[in-house]
């Protein structure tokens, strides 16, 4: 029978467990860290660094306040069309098509699995309440995600990152439309680096 010392055990955890670390930081080093600003085009971006004066008008409760006439005023006002599209836009930047990427954002739960307990498919949305409590973002700021083993969502207000490869595929359903999906590879804990 071979003796094995402690040392030698403890030597070899050791090893093990800095090659999982390693492992584990060189995977993470493998997603490119997107911001939300970086899945708009250029064109739809300048329309909201830029957005119409209209957008700052102090509301009256006139008949020009209803929704549908601000709307049609700001349609027929020259360069606020362009802030209108951009509110709506599935434009997306083909380059991210296939990458692999790590984005923050906040869950809006859409499919649970089995148990009724993991959340399996959500979209992702850069800032809490988009789709729940206020309209959705533009759809090139909603990410559609399937996570096949699923997750408990302890709280809507957490954010979280989201490890996967991102698609330029839109999806659509009663709740918003995303013209960018996500397979998750792996979610965690939003923490500022």
């Amino acid at each position: 029978m071979a003796f094995v010392s402690l040392r030698s055990i403890t030597t070899y955890a050791l090893v093990a467990l800095l090659l999982v670390m390693a492992s584990t930081a060189f995977a993470q080093d493998n997603y490119q860290t997107v911001e939300w600003t970086d899945l708009i085009p250029k064109d739809d971006l300048e329309a909201f660094l830029n957005p119409p004066d209209s957008i700052n008008e102090i509301e009256d409760g006139s008949d020009a306040d209803k929704i549908a006439s601000q709307i049609k005023a700001a349609l027929d006002e020259p360069g606020d069309s362009r802030y209108q599209q951009a509110l709506v836009s599935t434009k997306v930047i083909a380059e991210f098509d296939g990458k692999a990427i790590r984005i923050p954002g906040f869950i809006v739960p859409l499919e649970f699995g089995v148990d009724r307990h993991h959340i399996t498919k959500f979209f992702l949305v850069p800032y809490f309440g988009a789709c729940i409590h206020v309209p959705p973002p533009p759809p090139n700021q909603i990410v559609y995600a399937e996570f096949k083993k699923g997750f408990k969502l302890s709280s809507l207000y957490d954010p979280f990152w989201l490890y996967g490869t991102i698609k330029t595929t839109i999806v659509e359903n009663d709740t918003a439309t995303a013209a960018y999906s996500i397979e998750v590879d792996s979610i965690k804990p939003y923490t500022e680096e």
